[in-house]
This record gives C-alpha cells, structure tokens and sequence, in this order.
C-alpha cells in the first residue's frame, strides 16, 4: 500500500483527531491543522517525521492559501484532503441571530469549498487526489432546528456533487461521508444554540435540541470505528459517492428515500404535465 499524504481540517478534537490517529497508524503523512496548531503537539510526537501541524481558519482566505502552500511545501503533495473542520447551530431558524447564521454558513458552507479550491490546483497537477467532506446526516434527511447548520451541510454536497463530475477525467475523486450521532464532543462543545427562544418551537426545534442533550455521552457511534471507515475510502478504486455511517443514520436516510419516492409518484401527473405537448390533466 502506497504511502499517501493527508491533508486534515480540524485535527483538534473529535472525528478529526480520531482521523489524523488512524492516518498517522497506517503509516502515512499527514498534515493536521487547526486554529491553534499548538493543540496538535501531541500527534506530531507521535511520528514527527511524517506529521506536520499547521495553522488554518477555514474562515480566511488568506490562512487557507497559506496552509495549502506550506502544506505542500512539507511533503510535496496532497493525495488526500479531509474537510472536517466546522460546528453546529441547534435553534429554529426564526431564532437564530442574522450574525449567527452568516458565521455558521462561512465555516460549513464557504469554509470547507474554499479549503478545496486551494488543494485542486496541486490534485490536477498530479492527476489524482481523494477528497473526502464530512456532512451529516442532516444533509439529506433534515431534523427541526437545524436549518442553518444542515442547510450549509447540504450546500456543500451539492456542490462537491458538480465537482465530482468536473474533476473525474483529471483523476480526482470526491465522498462526503454522512454520519449519524457519535459520541464525540460536538454536542457538549461544538453545538452553539440560537440567539432567542420561541415557545411556539418547543415541540419540534426544541424537543430536538433536548434529545440531543439527553443524548451527548451516549451515541451509538464508535468515533474510533467512524474514523477507520472515512480513512479506508483511501484504500478503493471508486469510493461511494455518499458514505453513510451508523444505524442511526441509515435508518434516517432510507426513511426519507422512501418519502421522497412516496411524494415523486404522488405528484408526477402534476410535474410531467408542463412540457410543451403533455395532454391536459
């Protein structure tokens, strides 16, 4: 297995540290970043010849370039890139702040799309490259109080959908990975709330935002177990276009297929009937 170089947004906790562990266990480099490049000393001691820690706000587009070049200044390349870094925004979305939801949306949105721009110059140059986007599920099968937050998810997936088409013939392949609930520290530290509270949403955003709580430190999700899946994607020929990960998620997904196929057949007579010579409903 050939030795890769990984490129890692938000190596500072969660799935994108648990990440950078199992690319630096398989024997790859690895470039981790995060706002505070001091918080990734640890993973560089663990092999200093093959990791380097770099400084990166996904929010500027000054730091972003920069991290880009002295990435691969470091090790020459970049064969992997994983947009990991980001936070969530739990409230519905007439209680979230305009000032909120625009910070939200630069970080999930404009963070990890900006963040790919700045590698695809050095993946097309070497004919290949993987990029892989950590979403959610909420990117496809939506929960009440995560309008914003899983607004910008779903805007990422669909534009990496467009450049998984534009890049293929240069040898460049793209999976966003959908996790359901792990048991990271996202609730208790990377889920901000919004700016007022409604009681008119108590029984939908809010009842959401209240399992959530009664939830954190007990997903069903293994986030060691999470982290060998997204890093495997490495290790085949044509990666999924999405990567769904645990029941949790699964059962969330294939729900809303089954409503979206539901809601399809429900209204076809309605949709095929505007071309120009449909018969007249």
């Amino acid at each position: 297995m050939p030795t890769r170089v990984w490129y890692v947004t938000g190596c500072s906790s969660g799935f994108g540290r648990e990440i950078a562990h199992a690319v630096i266990a398989r024997g790859d480099q690895l470039i981790a970043t995060a706002r505070n490049p001091a918080a990734l000393a640890d993973l560089v001691a663990l092999a200093p010849d093959r990791v380097r820690a770099l400084a990166l706000d996904i929010t500027d587009p000054a730091s972003v370039q920069r991290a880009a070049a002295d990435a691969i200044a470091a090790f020459g390349r970049i064969d992997v890139l994983v947009n990991n870094a980001g936070y969530g925004l739990i409230a519905a979305l007439e209680e979230t702040g305009e000032e909120q939801m625009r910070r939200n949306v630069e970080t999930n949105f404009f963070g990890p799309l900006r963040v790919t721009r700045s590698v695809l110059p050095r993946m097309r140059a070497q004919k290949s490259g993987l990029i892989i986007n950590i979403s959610a599920l909420a990117a496809f099968a939506n929960h009440a109080g995560f309008a914003v937050y899983g607004g910008a998810k779903a805007g990422v997936e669909a534009a990496l959908d467009a450049l998984r088409i534009e890049a293929a013939p240069l040898g460049i392949k793209v999976t966003s990975v959908e996790p359901g609930p792990f048991r990271t520290d996202f609730i208790a530290r990377s889920l901000e709330k919004g700016e007022t509270t409604i009681a008119d949403y108590d029984k939908t955003s809010g009842a959401f935002a209240a399992m959530l709580q009664k939830i954190s430190g007990r997903q069903t999700g293994d986030p060691k177990a999470g982290a060998a899946a997204i890093v495997s994607l490495a290790d085949v020929d044509q990666p999924p276009t999405r990567l769904v990960l645990g029941k949790f998620a699964y059962d969330g997904a294939r729900k809303r297929l089954a409503q979206l196929q539901a809601e399809l057949d429900q209204w076809q007579s309605v949709g095929m009937a505007t071309d120009f010579g449909a018969a007249p409903r």
